[in-house]
């Protein structure tokens, strides 16, 4: 089984600890892949901050966007090398779905990257809540809205460990959707590949 304990604690102590020095991964095994797919968030989040500032030029702006493209592409492969990485372990303890088991809406790596956006918002709004050059009425907005996101990670990191508890019991069906996106592929994006650009 995958400890759902274990990957909110590496988001959160990931988050903490990349703030105070160089992103590193020193885990091992599928939570090796777990902070590979979070640093590519960690990474998204601080690119979207700096796509928002008022004084950045149009040149600076268009390199965060390509950025912030090419980070999304990163992070979607490894959502579903996550959902591959489990399926992979479920073989390898022979776990065949029951003739009855059902798809889930979401996939394990679906939830643990919401997750780790969660841990990323709790952070950045723990931070706000006790900015000392705030307002009273902003750190209050903060702290109301914390008790909100506690609550989110609370719920979804349960209804994780039981979605992965019914997967390895054969009770839920896991497959991988591939999202196969189109605009970063230079083959199918009519812009990359040269074919006539559409009206706009």
């Amino acid at each position: 089984m995958i400890d759902v304990n274990a990957i909110t604690d590496l988001h959160r102590h990931a988050v903490k600890r990349w703030h105070a020095q160089p992103i590193d991964n020193p885990y091992e095994g599928f939570l090796a892949a777990v902070c590979d797919q979070h640093e590519r968030n960690y990474r998204l989040w601080h690119q979207e901050d700096i796509a928002r500032a008022v004084d950045i030029g149009d040149a600076e702006l268009a390199e965060v966007k390509r950025r912030i493209d090419r980070l999304n592409q990163e992070r979607n492969d490894r959502i579903e090398r996550l959902d591959d990485l489990l399926i992979q372990r479920l073989g390898e303890r022979g776990v065949a779905p029951e003739p009855a088991a059902r798809l889930n809406t979401e996939t394990p790596g679906s939830s643990i990257d919401r997750l780790s956006i969660l841990a990323l918002r709790i952070y950045h709004m723990r931070e706000q809540a006790g900015r000392e050059d705030a307002t009273p009425e902003h750190r209050r907005k903060a702290k109301d809205r914390l008790v909100v996101l506690d609550q989110q990670h609370k719920d979804l990191s349960g209804a994780l460990a039981e979605l992965l508890e019914d997967i390895f019991a054969g009770r839920k069906l896991l497959k991988v959707y591939r999202q196969m996106k189109m605009y970063n592929d230079a083959t199918m994006n009519p812009y990359l590949y040269g074919a006539k650009k559409p009206a706009a």
